[in-house]
């Protein structure tokens, strides 16, 4: 528990306080959210405190489960947008057709309508959709520099071909696994993009992928993923070629890097043993044998509250944070 300073009305001084995890609900539009909250408490008497940042993160944590339950786009992604297509909040508020501060606001913690949100989802998954925007509105920039500026970094982005364009989340993150690890198996792959769904979903309450994974003998497999590199076997795949990584957002490389350096140092026999011990997997077989074939899918349900679970439990952070819950899980098999 963090231990701060701050002014107790009831002992009349500042005191040390301690900060807990509890469950909480609020309300949004007359509809009733359930999510994890903090409380801050008196070290000295046990009253409850209000701590500004706390104060703020609990509201994020409400809005993050609004957005969830409503299908409105991620804070994180809104926040990426400017930088993935280097334009000012500003600019890209008028560039959109919007008031001046409309996209500022959204960026600093309002939520948008579900109209905007869309526009906005579409907007950061799609670099051809911007570039078609940022070529009918380009004489709304006061600058033509600053027009340049992002025209070529969405072309460099779209210079990469349709198909990197169009490329799949799951196969961006495939080659950059290949290109980053060294003697990766399929087995130690598809466990590694496991854990990259599960941790991007608890640090950033969306998930990255739009493909489920099933529960099989051997851990969660991503089932079109098996049959493009099942005749490696047991050998390591082939590394990747150069990759880019300009076409990741920072939210994404941070993921992929801490999988990479805290879960691919394991071989994927070892990384077969922690899924087993995990409760996606174990719910999604429950009553089916250590060797039953299963095609059940491993929901994202399951993987959502078990990897917000660890998250909490292990008081992470950043996505580096998850350097902890792999070491433990290594120690307790």
């Amino acid at each position: 528990m963090t231990q701060k300073k701050i002014f107790c009305e009831e002992c009349r001084n500042d005191v040390d306080y301690m900060i807990t995890e509890v469950p909480m609900t609020g309300t949004i539009k007359k509809t009733t959210y359930h999510y994890t909250g903090k409380e801050a408490h008196c070290h000295d008497c046990g009253s409850l405190l209000y701590v500004p940042k706390i104060n703020d993160y609990n509201l994020k944590a409400l809005y993050d489960v609004y957005r969830t339950a409503n299908g409105i786009i991620p804070l994180e992604h809104i926040m990426a947008i400017p930088e993935k297509y280097a334009i000012g909040k500003r600019p890209l508020s008028l560039l959109l057709g919007w008031g001046e501060q409309t996209f500022s606001r959204y960026y600093d913690g309002d939520i948008p309508t579900k109209q905007y949100s869309d526009m906005l989802t579409r907007l950061y998954n799609d670099p051809a959709y911007y570039s078609e925007i940022l070529e009918a509105g380009k004489d709304s920039f006061k600058s033509p520099a600053s027009y340049e500026k992002s025209r070529k970094t969405v072309d460099t982005l779209l210079g990469r071909g349709l198909d990197t364009a169009n490329e799949s989340k799951i196969s961006i993150a495939i080659r950059y696994l290949l290109n980053r690890c060294e003697d990766i198996t399929p087995l130690a792959l598809q466990k590694a993009l496991y854990y990259i769904q599960g941790f991007y979903n608890a640090f950033y309450h969306t998930f990255l992928f739009s493909e489920d994974c099933e529960a099989w003998v051997h851990g969660p497999v991503y089932r079109d993923i098996y049959y493009r590199y099942r005749d490696y076997h047991f050998d390591p795949i082939a590394s990747a070629s150069d990759f880019d990584d300009t076409i990741l957002t920072t939210q994404e490389k941070t993921v992929f890097d801490s999988v990479i350096n805290y879960f691919c140092c394991y071989s994927g026999k070892v990384l077969e043993h922690f899924t087993h011990n995990e409760t996606p997997w174990l719910s999604a077989r429950k009553d089916l044998s250590a060797s039953a074939p299963s095609e059940r899918i491993i929901t994202q349900e399951s993987i959502h509250e078990y990897f917000s679970a660890v998250k909490d439990k292990y008081h992470m952070v950043t996505p580096n944070d998850i350097r902890v819950y792999a070491q433990d899980m290594f120690t307790n098999l």
